[in-house]
């Protein structure tokens, strides 16, 4: 299969295209289009494909990925007709893609693209098959794992939670090292303090994300520091400025395009 990537070098787009040749993907089967054209080094490979324009990448391409700047789509003209499409850009709906001629599948990727571990859920439109959804999976695997969506108001909330990737774990982290810097801590120690806390502490809630209220239950239950810190979080909001930044991020991706 061909792989077509408009926006080849871009954040979403270039980690796909570096993740799939190193899955074993031929260069040769990698389309490329970006804004500032053609790289003599694509991750290392100098014998991808370079297209002159969207209409020869759609030409030469069997499933197009497009991963552009949702304001960037009007201008964009892509003519697919009998392709699959799977568009990373939020706020653009199947409604406003379908012109194009093809089958259209919305995914919403995240940053951890990078490093093979994002999440992205995706929607499928009208006229995609069996064969379409395996495509699709085989191709998001390579970046991560994917769950198919039952509707597409549902990427909409997924570009507000797993399409924020480390944005939420970030803002953590400045607020605990500011913390600590502006107690006396020195920043160097602050940084490594807080990665303890939002990356080494984090794993272990990997694949026990379901029994967090458990764990959050047992904090409590212990009655110490972390519990005397949990209940001043929670009353100081912590959960409905969590809930209210999930509602702005949803609100914006309904109307980015």
């Amino acid at each position: 299969m061909r792989i077509g990537i408009i926006g080849a070098t871009g954040w979403l787009g270039s980690a796909l295209g570096g993740r799939l040749l190193a899955s074993g993907h031929a260069p040769g089967d990698l389309i490329l289009l970006n804004r500032s054209g053609p790289r003599a080094d694509y991750h290392g490979r100098p014998d991808v494909v370079w297209a002159r324009d969207v209409d020869e990448l759609a030409a030469a391409s069997d499933l197009i990925v497009l991963s552009i700047r949702p304001e960037d789509w009007a201008a964009l003209r892509l003519h697919a007709p009998d392709r699959l499409l799977v568009s990373f850009m939020a706020g653009v709906g199947i409604d406003r893609l379908a012109p194009c001629g093809a089958r259209i599948v919305r995914a919403m990727p995240n940053a951890a693209a990078e490093i093979g571990a994002s999440y992205s859920p995706w929607v499928a439109g009208p006229g995609v098959t069996d064969a379409d959804r395996a495509a699709v999976t085989r191709l998001l695997s390579v970046i991560g794992t994917s769950d198919e969506l039952t509707g597409e108001s549902q990427i909409d909330l997924m570009s507000a939670v797993p399409g924020s990737g480390a944005a939420y774990p970030a803002l953590l982290a400045l607020a605990i090292i500011g913390f600590l810097r502006d107690r006396g801590i020195a920043e160097d120690i602050a940084i490594r303090a807080a990665e303890a806390v939002v990356c080494d502490g984090a794993r272990l809630l990997k694949g026990q994300v379901g029994q967090s209220a458990e764990m959050i239950a047992a904090y409590l239950d212990y009655q110490g520091t972390t519990a005397a810190g949990i209940h001043a979080a929670r009353d100081a909001g912590f959960t409905e400025s969590i809930t209210a930044a999930l509602t702005a991020a949803t609100a914006k991706a309904r109307h980015l395009g």
